[in-house]
């Protein structure tokens, strides 16, 4: 089966590029075509109609440039959205969710932390995936302000340094072995996040299993491209500087409104 149409990735932002890049890494002859929704990021602090509306209206673009199938890759969109676009829409999509079942199921301390939005853990689809695991305390913990300061191009300031600190240091205390990061903006902040922790703590983010889950669909039911090189495209409707900064100017970044 051969499909030489794009995947499609969207996100609040420009977090889902750290999910993007798994993808590409994984699957390198797929030509790939980024949303990130700058413009109204972070989805974490929005309601869930406003969560729906956005993501639907990031899918329609997707689908006027004949997305195969679409991935979500933000948590806060899946959690509070995929049930209503697997259900207004006739094409594959994959989202993003905390990986909790990997960190609940090899901790040795059975307690885990969860640094994600608020759109997340106050998700139906993450309670009832952290209700799966009775044994295991998990410490969650709203990540506020973060998403917005890695969209202003401010990861390695003195804020961020502070805000994460408060943040880790109570999981610290409760005697966490797992970090699991429920955004997909949060993987940039792992170098900052190491520094942080102490060594035995490890760090669990959900790109790897969606780069294999995007493969597993093209397999079963989609179709790979016949093309041996595909050149991918970024769009952006707010700061695309920041955006061209994350990806090192390898790409171009078109700013669009959309």
């Amino acid at each position: 089966m051969t499909n030489n149409n794009p995947i499609g990735v969207f996100d609040s932002g420009i977090g889902g590029t750290s999910i993007w890049k798994e993808i590409h890494d994984l699957l390198p002859n797929e030509k790939t075509i980024y949303l990130a929704d700058s413009k109204n990021a972070p989805y974490g602090q929005k309601s869930k109609e406003e969560i729906v509306a956005l993501s639907k209206k990031n899918v329609e673009f997707l689908l006027d440039n004949n997305c195969k199938l679409i991935v979500v890759a933000c948590n806060t969109a899946t959690t509070n959205a995929i049930w209503e676009l697997r259900n207004d829409y006739d094409i594959p999509f994959i989202g993003i969710e905390p990986a909790i079942k990997p960190a609940a199921n090899n901790s040795k301390t059975q307690v885990i932390g969860i640094l994600a939005t608020k759109g997340t853990l106050n998700s139906e689809l993450f309670n009832k995936t952290a209700e799966m695991f009775q044994h295991t305390t998990i410490i969650e913990q709203v990540g506020y302000g973060l998403v917005q300061l890695i969209e202003d191009g401010n990861l390695y300031s003195p804020e961020m340094t502070q805000l994460l600190e408060s943040y880790l240091q109570p999981m610290i205390d409760a005697n966490i072995d797992y970090l699991v990061l429920g955004c997909s903006h949060y993987p940039y902040l792992i170098p900052q996040i190491k520094k942080i922790l102490p060594e035995h703590i490890k760090i669990i983010d959900s790109g790897e299993a969606v780069a294999r889950q995007t493969q597993n669909i093209l397999r079963e039911k989609v179709g790979f491209t016949t093309a041996t090189e595909n050149k991918p495209e970024f769009y952006v409707n707010s700061n695309p500087a920041v955006l061209r900064s994350i990806l090192e100017d390898k790409y171009p970044v078109i700013e669009k409104d959309f």
